[in-house]
């Protein structure tokens, strides 16, 4: 029986999540909050702890003595949402209070950086220090403001922290040439991921025809359609997907399985762990059967996702009101590396780059006359944007240099 994904899963916002966890960072807030999302009905009350598999409303140290007693704690984000980070730092603080041995995994970070987040931990770097080390800009494009409080709240409390990740550039090879083409001594140590679920492959289905048909393409279109072209390229998609998900799996059972092991807090993308697919998946084949899910939700989900299954409790958030500091400029677009520059894969509509002309298949190769050299050119040069001004940038587009003027509107005092 054939399963439309737009109807399992109720929204393009999981669709969209999954366009960034696939291997697209974006410089724009990609889960801006719309008319529409406004407009659902709030099924988690703000403060509030649902367990999803029955729908009732659980007290805090409930939830917390539950999630003490597990292996893994897996605990969702949106990454441009602080209020998300907020969240998993309360989780973690409740659990640092029931049990002291704790190591948190981070997606943030592969696993190369390891030393880097040990002299973090052991107090023998600066913030600036640690940011500069650790690659901060070129792993992952999110501000860091977001997770310092997390980190240090590790350091100031000796919690080992843990580089779930491989780097992007092993990424996009897998994504290139399939993971079947990656000789074995050259997989950083990650074995074959366990098969994915037909539900999964469904929902990364949507993922992937919308990443490859632009802003405006059809996400519907089921995988058993795809043409024989379509169906290799989902099998590159999947697996560089598969990749992401054992890599931290595979980080997070290290820790969990030895002798005397602490319990494991896991941070990532919600896309990486929700309905049991991705991690959860990867977990219990390597042998760790005692994982937990816990999500946020706000106005980005809607009420039908919320099924049986899909985590074990959520935790309602109020509807996010940033502060003037939280509310960084965005692009609208979302990226991948490219021989030149960075190629644009997604343009948000209603964005700054849709209404500058950026197109779908452009590649950014300067800004302010400045080389475009990697993610962090474009993020830091779009975050350091004061409201009211000009970005000038120069894409290459059908082999033309073409400059255009990126104008970033005047914002309102925050109320």
């Amino acid at each position: 029986m054939r399963m439309n994904n737009s109807k399992i899963y109720g929204s393009r916002r999981i669709v969209s999540l999954l366009l960034i966890l696939c291997g697209l960072m974006s410089t724009s807030n990609g889960f801006a909050a719309t008319g529409e999302a406004r407009a659902e009905k709030q099924c988690v009350a703000p403060g509030t702890w649902v367990r999803m598999q029955d729908r009732r409303v659980l007290t805090n140290g409930e939830v917390l003595k539950y999630l003490s007693q597990q292996q893994v704690v897996l605990l969702g984000e949106h990454h441009d949402n602080p209020d998300h980070h907020r969240w998993q730092l309360q989780v973690i603080a409740g659990l640092y209070a029931l049990r002291q041995d704790l190591a948190i995994g981070f997606e943030m970070f592969p696993r190369q950086v390891q030393p880097v987040l040990d002299k973090w931990v052991a107090g023998d770097l600066s913030e600036t220090e640690f940011l500069k080390q650790s690659n901060w800009y070129g792993n992952w494009s999110f501000d860091p403001a977001f997770y310092l409080p997390i980190f240090n709240f590790a350091r100031m409390n000796h919690i080992p922290m843990i580089a779930l990740n491989v780097k992007r550039s092993f990424f996009n090879e897998v994504q290139q040439k399939g993971w079947a083409a990656i000789p074995q001594d050259q997989r950083q140590g990650i074995t074959d991921p366990a098969v994915p679920q037909r539900a999964y492959l469904e929902m990364l289905a949507g993922s992937f025809v919308q990443h490859h048909s632009g802003p405006h393409g059809r996400d519907e279109k089921n995988m058993d359609d795809f043409s024989a072209e379509e169906k290799k390229g989902f099998q590159r998609f999947v697996e560089g997907q598969q990749l992401w998900d054992r890599a931290m799996a595979q980080g997070i059972a290290d820790a969990a399985l030895r002798d005397k092991a602490p319990l494991v807090v896991g941070i990532m993308g919600s896309g990486h762990m929700m309905n049991g697919f991705g991690v959860p998946h990867q977990l219990s084949a390597l042998g760790v059967a005692k994982v937990a899910v816990s999500v946020p939700w706000d106005e980005q989900l809607i009420c039908e996702d919320l099924v049986p299954g899909f985590a074990y409790t959520v935790f309602g958030l109020p509807p996010p009101r940033m502060s003037a500091e939280e509310a960084k400029p965005h692009l609208g677009v979302y990226l991948e590396p490219a021989a030149k520059g960075m190629k644009v894969v997604k343009v948000v509509e209603r964005s700054i780059a849709e209404a500058s002309g950026i197109a779908v298949g452009d590649h950014i190769v300067e800004l302010a006359g400045v080389p475009v050299r990697n993610m962090s050119d474009v993020v830091v040069a779009v975050q350091n944007m004061v409201p009211g001004t000009w970005l000038p940038l120069t894409v290459e587009r059908n082999d033309k240099r073409i400059d255009i003027v990126a104008r970033f509107p005047a914002k309102d005092p925050v109320p």
